[in-house]
């Protein structure tokens, strides 16, 4: 059964090591995963982003927010700002793209409606995503929900901190392995959601 699992996970390895060849610029790269506690300055960060994205788009974004775990108060979280930007379609880079490298973004990930860029000191992300697209709301939907949940914060913490101690040939790596803890918390967000009749803000 263990040779089973490993076997699984090596080839869970092997696919997404393919589909990271595929769309990553520049190829992986082996870096720590720190986890630091939760800053308050976090917010601030996010906000002079804000600033610079805004100036920078103007009205082709429709949506700037702060998201994944630094946009959570009480979550550790790796010290990168996660940036959602909504636009009418990420495909259309020619666009934005000229704009963000102005601004001093540099693309990273090129995937089907996605698209990652990501300041020189590698400090902040900034995702695009389709407006009104399942993306934009799955991110907010977590990040709205992890605020409230006392206890899935835990749970995504305890999660992040035992993978961070793994060694990874690339982040995207870990990014994967808590897929799992992810969707678990999803369900209960989705359920939450429904309860609440929470909609994209």
């Amino acid at each position: 059964m263990q040779h089973d699992l490993e076997v699984e996970e090596e080839g869970r390895r092997g696919q997404l090591q393919a589909h990271l060849d595929t769309v990553l610029v520049g190829g992986t790269e082996k870096r720590p995963i720190e986890i630091v506690a939760w800053r308050p300055t976090w917010a601030e960060d996010f906000e002079r982003q804000h600033a610079v994205i805004s100036r920078a788009l103007g009205a082709r974004a429709s949506r700037i927010e702060h998201v994944g775990s630094t946009a959570v108060p009480d979550l550790a979280a790796k010290p990168i700002i996660d940036i959602l930007v909504a636009v009418a379609d990420p495909e259309e880079e020619e666009v934005y793209e000229p704009s963000l490298t102005e601004a001093g973004y540099l693309i990273r990930v090129r995937e089907p409606g996605h698209r990652m860029f990501r300041t020189p000191q590698r400090d902040v992300h900034l995702h695009i995503w389709a407006h009104g697209s399942e993306d934009e709301r799955r991110h907010l939907l977590f990040r709205d929900f992890l605020r409230r949940s006392e206890a899935d914060r835990q749970l995504y913490e305890i999660t992040k901190r035992r993978l961070a101690r793994r060694d990874w040939s690339d982040m995207n790596f870990y990014a994967d392995a808590k897929n799992g803890v992810i969707a678990e918390i999803m369900a209960r967000a989705e359920a939450w959601a429904a309860k609440e009749g929470w909609k994209l803000p």
